[in-house]
Formats: C-alpha cells, sequence, structure tokens
C-alpha cells in the first residue's frame, strides 16, 4: 500500500503531537507543514524530512495532499478548512471545531455538499482507557448511571501564555481549550446534554479569559454531571496528568472522572470498579476491580481512524457534527456565566 501524503497547517505544540503521532503511525507519511511563524519551525525535529511552506494559499494552489491537519489557533479554522473543503481535501481539525457553531455548522454543510470528510481532534475518545470505560457503562455493569464528577486542574506557567499571546484573549480560556475535552467525554458517555448552569471567575493574571469555571450539565437521560477547570491551581486531578497519554506530563496514578450508578461506581482514568459484595447497601462491604488496558498514544489511533475515513474504509470516530455538539454545549457553559441563568440547549440559535 502507498503511504497517504498527510500535511500539517500549523506547527505548535499540538502541531508537533501530530508530527510525532505521524512519524510513527503505518500507511501515512508527514509530507509537509505549513507554519508562517519562524519561531514555531525552532529546534524542528532533524528526522521529519517534510517539505515546509509559510503561505496556505500558494501551498493549495500548488499542492494536493491526500490530507491536511489543522492545528494553528481556533479563530482560524473555518477560513482554513473551508479552503480545503473546496479544494476537496479531507481534514482533522483540531479542537474546537471553530469559534462558533453556527460557522461551524456551515463548514461541516459544505464538507457534505463536496463529500469531503472531517473529523475533529477529540483524540481521547481514541483511548483505550475511554473506549473500555464505554464497554463497561454500555454493558450494564454500573447499573443505570445517575452523576459524574469531573475535576480538570492544573497550573499553565506564565511563559505558556507569553510565547503565544493569543492564548491570553477571550475565547482561548480553559472553558475553550481545555473544557471541551471533559465535555465531549461526557457526551460520549452519557448521551446530549439537556440544560447547563455555569459559574466562572476572571483570570487573575488579568487575561481576557478566565482562569477557574464550574457547571452543572443536566442530560436528557437525567444524568448530572458537575465539571470544573482551572489553569490556575496546581493540582494531580486532571486527565493530562492522570492518563499517561503524553510524556511531557509527569503522570500520577490517580483520577480525575468519578461516574456514580445505582449498581457500582467507576474511576477514571484508572479503571477502577467499586461494587458492594451483594447487593447495593452502604452497611456492607465495597470491593473493587481495576480493569487492565494497552497504553497506546491515542493520537496514532486517530491519524490511524484519519488514514482509514480518506481510504473510505471506516466512518469518522468524532465527525464534524459531534464537534458542534460539543461546542454547542461550551457555548452554552459561556452563556449561562454571561446571563447568570441556566441555559436549555433546545433554545440554542444552532439546530443540527
Amino acid at each position: 500500500m502507498i503511504d497517504l501524503n498527510i500535511g500539517i497547517i500549523g506547527y505548535g505544540l499540538v502541531g508537533k503531537r501530530h508530527a510525532t503521532a505521524l512519524q510513527k503511525t503505518n500507511g501515512v507519511v508527514l509530507s509537509d507543514i505549513i507554519e508562517h511563524d519562524p519561531t514555531s519551525l525552532q529546534n524542528l525535529d532533524k528526522n521529519i524530512k517534510s517539505h515546509i511552506h509559510n503561505d496556505l494559499d500558494e501551498y493549495l494552489e500548488n499542492n494536493k495532499p491526500d490530507g491536511l491537519i489543522i492545528s494553528t489557533p481556533t479563530v482560524l479554522h473555518i477560513e482554513q478548512a473551508m479552503k480545503c473543503i473546496e479544494k476537496k481535501i479531507p481534514l482533522l481539525i483540531e479542537k474546537p471545531i471553530s469559534v462558533h457553531a453556527s460557522d461551524a455548522l456551515t463548514l461541516v454543510n459544505k464538507s457534505k455538499e463536496l463529500n469531503v470528510p472531517i473529523l475533529i481532534g477529540q483524540h481521547r475518545r481514541h483511548n483505550q482507557i475511554v473506549k473500555i470505560a464505554k464497554n463497561i457503562l454500555n454493558d450494564g455493569v454500573l447499573g443505570k448511571v445517575r452523576s459524574i464528577q469531573a475535576t480538570c486542574w492544573f497550573y499553565k506557567p506564565n511563559h505558556y501564555f507569553d510565547a503565544a499571546p493569543w492564548r491570553k484573549l477571550k475565547g482561548a480560556g480553559p472553558i475553550y481549550v481545555n473544557l471541551i475535552h471533559d465535555v465531549d467525554l461526557l457526551r460520549y458517555f452519557c448521551g446530549e446534554v439537556k440544560s447547563v448552569y455555569a459559574e466562572a471567575i476572571q483570570s487573575t493574571r488579568g487575561y481576557e479569559n478566565e482562569d477557574i469555571a464550574s457547571a452543572i450539565l443536566t442530560f436528557e437521560n437525567d444524568i448530572i454531571a458537575n465539571v470544573s477547570v482551572s489553569d490556575s491551581i496546581a493540582s494531580p486531578w486532571s486527565w493530562e496528568i492522570t492518563s499517561n497519554e503524553h510524556p511531557v506530563y509527569h503522570n500520577i496514578s490517580n483520577s480525575c472522572y468519578l461516574i456514580g450508578g445505582s449498581e457500582g461506581s467507576l474511576s477514571l482514568p484508572d479503571l477502577t470498579l467499586w461494587k458492594h459484595e451483594k447487593k447495593p447497601d452502604w452497611w456492607t462491604p465495597l470491593v473493587s476491580k481495576k480493569y487492565e488496558f494497552n497504553n497506546v498514544d491515542p493520537l496514532i489511533t486517530q491519524i490511524e481512524n484519519f488514514r482509514d475515513v480518506i481510504l473510505n474504509n471506516s466512518e469518522p470516530l468524532v465527525s464534524g457534527l459531534e464537534g458542534i455538539k460539543s461546542l454547542q454545549v461550551i457555548e452554552a457553559i459561556q452563556s449561562s456565566i454571561i446571563n447568570k441563568s441556566s441555559i436549555n440547549l433546545s433554545n440554542l440559535s444552532v439546530n443540527i
């Protein structure tokens, strides 16, 4: 089989991770890097033999790769993606798909019209831990799921923001950048969100965005989730620190999600199941069971899905519509914060 030529638009932190994943995935080759900022290309991996381009329009005029990965700041996604879709180039777009769900829907409709696939970079769905957890829930091991607690706390240092000033702007806070991962997993586990109520605190560093937020999500099946996110709390309770997905984070064996059901509970990402010995009864002992899993880089599994979609051998695990639905929840969280009220998602202006 001939390797597919895949390019990356945007060679920042996430773009570099995609480059590493491409190098480790069978059937694909990193053919091109499109990046206009020379500082992002400093310390380029010497093993990468890709062609470097600094202008997307010029690149698209002279090249037709088998697929492109968009890993630029969110505000650029729609404009860049539309240009690629018009050239009928399959896309893997980093989350969130867009700043606004309405713009994202226009893009997804265009992709359908031209029959060009779009995948969204919600890579956690590709994690073996998540796949096992999904099977546990589907098999009814927990009984009826009633509630989830999700914590997304970590401390981003000042140089993280100074290296890319757009991270200090409105819409680039931890709700859009980080919590959307957790929201997407909660939707994957529980179904669609019915309503949202949220609160947030403005950045104590003086940035335009928030640095802490909490939300209550009520799902259509009456599951309630409590989620909290902050990029200014030093803690061991986040998916990044506990899942061992990326070696840049010093892994701690811990949990950041608690999924509670009528017959048992499950903590993630440590995949520990808790149930009473016989039947649920708080006066009887609880016993635990830890599920084993293979620690495979989900970004590689995501590239494999992208490859198979391009070859018409598979469907996207996270489609453009799925990306919009998770973004809608984030928009509802932001709207709830601004309006100091509960937001019913059925009242949103974008209907899918």
